[in-house]
């Protein structure tokens, strides 16, 4: 049994390769990586983060790669670095530059590496998702970010090499240090492994997962880029430097013994994700370098996006001092729509009390106009405020902006077309995209009269604007299947008198259900409460 060390006494790690030499190491496994290649013509494909770990093996590739005759560099290996479009800003700009360092150091040394940058599909985007679709801030329980931002694109170009060439080897920065859950399923499909440190890849067919750092710790991956140069050009020790900036203490040391604290806990990903309870590594940039304060905006729209009743200190605020703090709380519940985007109303039972609670839709209109307005000024203050480096930020593309303004009108039927209003008022600049006159149902005056008309009942002003747009999307058309059914759908969104009555409607609907299946012989009920 082991005896716990005194209160502030650091425990004692192993040492770096369990006291190997790192030469020794390192030429067991480049000799390792030679041999894979060589096997066969499968091509490779490295994912590739910038961060410390993919770093490392990609390194231990190209360091292999170099010591083979050009007459045996007979496959092209693949570096694919999937950009999610809302990456830490800092982080971002250190792959971009990595990535295109490293396409002109392969070719100057002769290396079959390829670097290719991937991005989500516009229809997949964070912001067309969030800010178009209305899709609430990501949780645990609806985690729709990871699969569109990061593994489609990565999967997409996998499958296309698979295609070309029959097969393909990922080779991977994943260790088994990085967590127990990530250990387990390491080890589980090393019960299928075709030789050391190659197993089947369990997602993509006909592809074999490569880990040659599997083993390492978080010290094994510093000491060996900390001691071997990088091969393509670029500078570990400022790679440390990030790293060493994202830690709250903003410490980042070398191991020189076993008591040494480890460097490379500070995790680096999208700066919207809500997935976590605080951006650290991003406070941290803020907190240890005066130069990075540029990115207080973004952190503002995180912490907006995700606390329940956060204080955040917001340089845009009109009245501003530094140090102060402003609550902003965030509206979820309230800023999203009592229906789903299907326009039906679902219920769920409570356990605590038995009774039923609403699954909230996606945000309101509203909301999600404020959500662009909170990112194009954000955008437009850190261009004019921040470094020389990163005066051209993009926050969100026009291709962003055009396809949530497309969703907006002709999906969601929001015909008051807000999305150039927005983006003039919070850049001063017209929008590039051109006008929708002819395919609106009426103009903004014509709108504003309609609102005038519905006195502020909300669900008849929309149910109203969706009749009309339905109307003007089906006139032109020579066989106008469907516009019964779609009329339809927009009376049965929009019938109710408010939400309460929707509410209620829909919990008697549900016990009506679950008495018909309790008693089979009882098949109809008259409601005479049900709205007309």
């Amino acid at each position: 049994m082991n005896t716990p060390l005194p209160l502030g006494l650091p425990s004692v790690r192993r040492l770096p390769f369990d006291g190997r030499l790192l030469d020794d190491v390192v030429a067991e496994l480049t000799d390792e990586v030679r041999e894979l290649y060589t096997a066969d013509e499968v091509p490779w494909v490295i994912g590739y983060s910038g961060g410390k770990d993919s770093t490392a093996v990609l390194q231990l590739v190209w360091t292999a790669l170099k010591e083979l005759p050009a007459d045996r560099l007979t496959k092209p290996v693949h570096v694919i670095s999937t950009d999610t479009l809302v990456e830490n800003p800092v982080v971002a700009a250190w792959v971009t530059a990595s990535l295109e360092t490293m396409e002109k150091a392969a070719a100057e040394q002769g290396l079959p590496v390829e670097p290719h940058r991937l991005t989500p599909e516009i229809k997949d985007t964070f912001w067309v998702n969030l800010i178009g679709r209305g899709y609430p801030a990501p949780r645990p329980k609806f985690r729709w970010c990871t699969e569109r931002l990061k593994i489609k694109p990565s999967n997409s170009f996998i499958r296309s090499v698979v295609a070309a060439h029959g097969e393909a080897i990922m080779v991977l920065g994943i260790r088994k240090t990085e967590s127990q859950a990530r250990a387990r399923a390491m080890e589980k499909h090393e019960k299928r492994r075709i030789r050391d440190r190659l197993s089947p890849n369990a997602n993509l067919p006909n592809s074999l997962v490569y880990s040659p750092v599997e083993d390492w710790t978080n010290d094994d991956v510093w000491e060996y880029l900390m001691q071997k140069p990088n091969p393509w050009g670029y500078n570990n020790q400022d790679l440390l430097s990030m790293y060493q900036g994202a830690s709250e203490d903003g410490e980042c040391p070398l191991v020189v013994d076993s008591t040494t604290p480890s460097c490379g806990s500070s995790r680096f990903g999208c700066w919207t994700c809500t997935l976590v309870e605080q951006d650290k590594s991003m406070t941290a940039m803020i907190q240890n370098d005066e130069e990075k304060e540029w990115m207080i905006p973004l952190l503002n729209l995180r912490d907006k996006l995700d606390s329940p009743f956060g204080f955040v200190e917001d340089k845009l605020d009109p009245d501003y001092q530094p140090g102060k703090k402003i609550p902003h709380p965030r509206p979820d519940k309230q800023a999203r729509d009592f229906r789903r985007m299907n326009g039906q109303v679902n219920l769920f039972t409570r356990r605590s009390d038995g009774e039923f609670s609403v699954v909230h839709g996606p945000y309101l209109q509203k909301y999600r106009e404020e959500w662009l307005r909170e990112l194009l000024t954000a955008q437009t203050w850190i261009r004019a405020h921040a470094p020389e480096h990163v005066r051209n930020i993009e926050l969100i593309s026009i291709e962003e902006l055009t396809e949530i303004r497309r969703i907006w009108v002709f999906d969601k039927h929001e015909v008051e077309d807000s999305v150039p209003t927005i983006y003039k008022k919070a850049t001063g600049e017209e929008f590039p995209g051109g006008p929708l006159d002819e395919q609106l149902v009426m103009g903004a005056d014509e709108m504003e009269l309609l609102k005038e008309v519905c006195d502020g009942d909300e669900l008849h002003y929309d149910m109203v604007r969706e009749l009309l747009s339905v109307e003007r999307k089906y006139r032109t058309m020579t066989r106008r299947s469907g516009l019964f059914q779609a009329l339809e759908g927009a009376v049965q969104k929009g019938f109710y008198e408010d939400r309460d009555d929707a509410v209620a409607f829909a919990q008697r609907k549900k016990k009506w259900r679950e008495e018909v299946e309790t008693n089979p012989t009882f098949d109809e009920v008259t409601d005479t409460d049900a709205p007309a």
